[in-house]
């Protein structure tokens, strides 16, 4: 049997990252991107450029594909579930449609009674009057968004008025917790009660963006075993297949809250393509292509650390020891805030 050619919509830093995985597997990949110099097209065997509503060059690139999947949920969804009817998209369009929607993403999670911090739909400036026993808080759009975009932290109603907003956007407000730590769980469903679940990793944040990911996390037995089951308990349910990453707090009394769902592989799991014998990235490709599962092996602790804007000319420069991996994400322009690329160190 012949194996399939996988189209992925994006061309970032985790497209490339698919594909390079892909390469491994002997699995052909084309990548579908808006924009023209795409990093991925650097590791994959076609490239298609186009906005993600020209039906024109959608069409084109799934006339050479075989199944579809992406690396980020931002894709609109009437775009998804338009190719889905054509060419098999995985993780399926319904997905993506629940978690690129902050709200709808919340009540989701709440329905399987897992818990999630306080939060409220706000459409007008004049209703976060009415909830100001949610302040401190964080006011997010409840569509688009990344690395601290579209997210005005709130402690009091008079910042209202350092921020431009636009209401019209819609918006959620999610009361901020006392924040111990924050983890992620990443993990690859093959099927109903089939999965690949990698270790909770530790992660620090600094402007909102990640700076470091950190195997193993420091943390209680008690939120190692509650973080896997609920990760576990969301995929199931989503019927997810590939690999998806769910954010986690915890709090000075040691409770924890689900963040978010990405259902996509995350910048936290760039770790495991060294400190495991499988990375999220092959995982993935193994799930949405239907190949064999793997049993998962940890092969060493780690830590990840993101290289941030001009931080990557240094890093261009240096030279590695043989337990440190350095992955260059070959994006033309460096722009302050970007991520250029990143480090996994192994350690004892």
């Amino acid at each position: 049997m012949s194996k399939p050619i996988l189209g992925i919509i994006g061309g970032g830093q985790l497209g490339s990252m698919l594909a390079i995985a892909a390469n491994k597997l002997e699995i052909k990949t084309i990548i579908f991107c808006d924009d023209v110099d795409a990093p991925a097209q650097n590791f994959s065997n076609g490239f298609v450029h186009g906005q993600y509503n020209d039906l024109t060059k959608i069409k084109e690139f799934v006339n050479q594909v075989d199944i579809i999947t992406y690396e980020f949920e931002n894709i609109p969804y009437a775009t998804l579930n338009e190719i889905n009817k054509i060419k098999p998209v995985l993780p399926k369009p319904s997905v993506n449609r629940i978690i690129q929607h902050r709200l709808a993403e919340k009540d989701f999670i709440n329905n399987l009674n897992i818990r999630t911090t306080q939060y409220v739909s706000i459409e007008k400036k004049s209703e976060i009057d009415s909830v100001k026993d949610l302040l401190p808080g964080l006011l997010k759009t409840v569509t688009l968004g990344y690395d601290g975009k579209g997210q005005y932290p709130i402690t009091k109603l008079s910042n209202l008025e350092t921020f431009d907003i636009d209401y019209s956007k819609g918006y959620i407000l999610e009361k901020l917790v006392k924040l111990k730590k924050e983890i992620s769980i990443v993990v690859t469903r093959f099927g109903p009660q089939q999965y690949s679940i990698y270790e909770p990793i530790e992660n620090v944040h600094e402007d909102q963006i990640l700076i470091n990911s950190i195997i193993p996390a420091k943390i209680t037995d008690k939120i190692f075993n509650q973080s896997k089951i609920w990760s576990t308990q969301i995929a199931e349910e989503l019927k997810y297949i590939g690999t998806l990453c769910v954010e986690f707090f915890i709090d000075r009394n040691e409770n924890l809250y689900v963040n978010e769902i990405a259902p996509r592989v995350h910048n936290s799991g760039h770790l495991t393509i060294n400190a495991y014998n499988i990375s999220q990235f092959e995982n993935h490709i193994r799930a949405v292509c239907k190949l064999e599962q793997v049993p998962l092996k940890k092969l060493s602790n780690a830590r990840m650390t993101n290289i941030i804007g001009e931080q990557i000319i240094n890093f261009r420069n240096k030279e590695y020891s043989e337990n440190e991996f350095f992955f260059d994400y070959l994006k033309k322009e460096i722009k302050d805030k970007r991520k250029m690329g990143h480090l996994t160190t192994l350690i004892s």
